[in-house]
């Protein structure tokens, strides 16, 4: 046997929901042509270089803010998620999730 434990769970690729989840938008949106992964390389390499975060990365919380940073940027050339609208988005849900009971799905207005 090679020392695994055959019943211990893997460990989660993404430390937290939404890193998988940005990640998940990012590759959908690059596998429908929105944009080619050897410019989307560079510009999120860009991004981490203006933050200071050229060293190695865990995958946290700052290199997933950065990848956020680097999608919301390109989305907003292209048109399609202008700061505005994407701002106002995130204000609705924030507020819901903040009045929304606990166990509650959570809406918008």
């Amino acid at each position: 046997m090679s020392g695994c434990n055959e019943h211990s769970a893997p460990e989660p690729v993404f430390a937290e929901p939404w890193h998988a989840q940005v990640f998940a938008v990012t590759v959908a949106l690059n596998e429908a042509g929105r944009f080619n992964w050897s410019d989307w390389a560079a510009r999120f390499s860009g991004t981490l270089k203006r933050h200071g975060l050229a060293r190695e990365l865990d995958g946290g919380d700052d290199y997933f803010h950065a990848w956020l940073e680097t999608l919301e940027g390109l989305l907003a050339e292209q048109g399609v998620a202008p700061p505005q609208e994407v701002k106002g988005l995130h204000e609705s849900w924030e507020e819901a999730y903040l009045t929304t009971p606990h166990g509650q799905p959570v809406h918008l207005r």
